[in-house]
């Protein structure tokens, strides 16, 4: 499934990959300290925790992720998933649920500068060609781990939370510029 969506006015493919690397954590946002992970879907995110680190001793390549969503606010659309990050850089961000040597899951953002907006595509995948995923592990993406009745909410949550990004994410990358040595 792919989703090309709005361009995202006033960010930059390195506002988004500074951001991929940085969700967990908090920020200031409405007179208040809230969660980075809130903040980016207030209604439907529940939790981000980083079960181990990337490479670079946070959230990159090699990272084990734990994002716990209720898409729609609605538990029996529940996403507790349990992934790991392939890449971050400024053209893309991806994650992955993978057993036996088959992803079952597959997220994966790209993003390029057009103007002063981003172009953002996303293509989530369930299931891939090797032999364990083409005998079992597919069927296994698309009953049990993204089962059918999730598909729509999620594209509903996905293009929420992507274009939500613009009403903080310039802001927050400046704090941050002007706030970190």
């Amino acid at each position: 499934m792919t989703i090309e969506h709005a361009p995202l006015a006033g960010v930059t493919p390195e506002m988004l990959a500074w951001w991929y690397r940085h969700v967990p954590g908090t920020m200031r946002y409405a007179g208040t300290l809230q969660p980075r992970y809130l903040v980016w879907h207030p209604l439907d995110h529940i939790s981000y925790e980083i079960e181990s680190p990337g490479i670079d001793g946070g959230v990159s390549a090699g990272a084990r992720l734990h994002i716990t969503e209720a898409l729609g606010r609605n538990l029996d659309t529940l996403i507790d998933i349990h992934v790991g990050v392939d890449e971050i850089d400024d053209r893309s961000a991806s994650i992955a649920k993978r057993f036996l040597g088959s992803s079952l899951v597959r997220l994966e953002n790209e993003y390029v500068p057009i103007g002063g907006a981003t172009r953002y595509v996303t293509r989530l995948t369930l299931g891939d060609d090797t032999v364990p995923g083409r005998l079992l592990l597919n069927k296994v993406a698309r009953t049990k781990a993204f089962p059918e009745r999730k598909l729509t909410p999620w594209i509903r949550h996905h293009i929420e939370e992507i274009g939500n990004l613009e009403n903080f994410l310039p802001d927050l990358v400046r704090y941050h510029a002007d706030h970190e040595p």
